[in-house]
């Protein structure tokens, strides 16, 4: 049995670069796999091993400046969710592309899962789905508004065009676990919004700890792992990934005539061009090349 830890941390790294590596060397020397984000303003990112392996990793990171009081969700898995572990250094640790934006200075009211069905239940909350739209098409709750944004980036921008529409309104936002909220919000008070909530423990948190006979979500909740997605109680869902374009696909989807295992779906067909197609074809063959002779592919994780 596999532990997962899904955390983040705003906080102030003077030289991220100069954590990657031991970080890393951590990581290895324990057996645990993921992907973590370093930058300035703190760390992000999901592992998964050993409980002991992500016991260590979890001590090195609350020794960090400023992360003792570092807060993450966990889940179990049987099968190891990741192919390899990965720390890699940004600018962000979730892109928004807006250097005001101060999570550490100010961020909306939070709002426990139990209370959120009243929040958002209210006449006067309009409720946001900060996510992606490929995210945001296999659950999210009743009555959300979806941007359709393609990523983070788009969301001032959305913001920007569509804000009359929520004169006079509440604003509650969610995310998968609450750190695009976390910015969101500082931004939305940036924009002159005061009234500002956001899901504490974002949607994880929520399908944890609320009864699905009590729940407003609706479908399961894309997790970047893989599991790929899950429900109530985070249980597994039963969605695999496209490996070409990354999106979650549904075990009929690949009866369609446009799916192809790692070439396309039925999301990305119209995406790729013919010479991509032909370039993820050969990633297929070395694969099923390197699974016969037992080895590991060292591309994207192929199930």
């Amino acid at each position: 049995m596999f532990t997962i830890a899904a955390l983040y941390h705003f906080t102030r790294f003077a030289d991220p670069a100069a954590l990657r590596q031991p970080l890393l060397d951590l990581c290895l020397a324990q057996g645990v796999t993921g992907s973590l984000l370093l930058a300035g303003e703190g760390i992000n990112g999901t592992i998964a091993g050993p409980r002991a392996g992500i016991d260590e990793v979890l001590a090195h990171i609350r020794a960090l400046p400023g992360c003792a009081d570092l807060e993450w969700k966990e889940n179990t898995a049987t099968d190891q969710p990741f192919g390899r572990m990965k720390v890699r250094l940004k600018k962000e640790i979730v892109t928004m592309g807006q250097p005001d934006v101060d999570p550490k200075a100010r961020v909306g009211h939070y709002v426990d899962p139990a209370d959120w069905n009243d929040l958002i239940r209210s006449p006067d909350v309009a409720v946001i789905d900060t996510r992606n739209d490929y995210e945001v098409a296999i659950g999210t709750f009743e009555g959300a508004v979806d941007p359709q944004t393609e990523s983070f980036r788009d969301f001032p921008a959305w913001w920007e065009a569509n804000k009359d529409r929520f004169h006079n309104k509440r604003i509650a936002m969610f995310c998968t676990g609450g750190i695009r909220c976390e910015k969101s919000t500082n931004y939305l008070m940036g924009q002159g919004v005061e009234d500002v909530y956001h899901l504490k423990g974002g949607i994880l948190k929520y399908l944890e700890e609320v009864p699905a006979d009590d729940s407003t979500w609706q479908g399961e909740c894309f997790v970047f792992d893989g599991r790929v997605s899950v429900g109530h109680g985070l249980v597994e869902g039963p969605h695999d990934l496209c490996h070409a374009c990354r999106r979650p696909i549904l075990p009929e989807d690949r009866d369609r005539p446009e799916y192809e295992h790692g070439v396309s779906c039925h999301q990305c067909i119209d995406q790729t061009s013919d010479a991509d197609k032909a370039r993820f074809r050969e990633r297929q063959k070395q694969i099923g090349l390197a699974r016969a002779r037992g080895e590991k592919h060292l591309g994207r994780a192929d199930h």
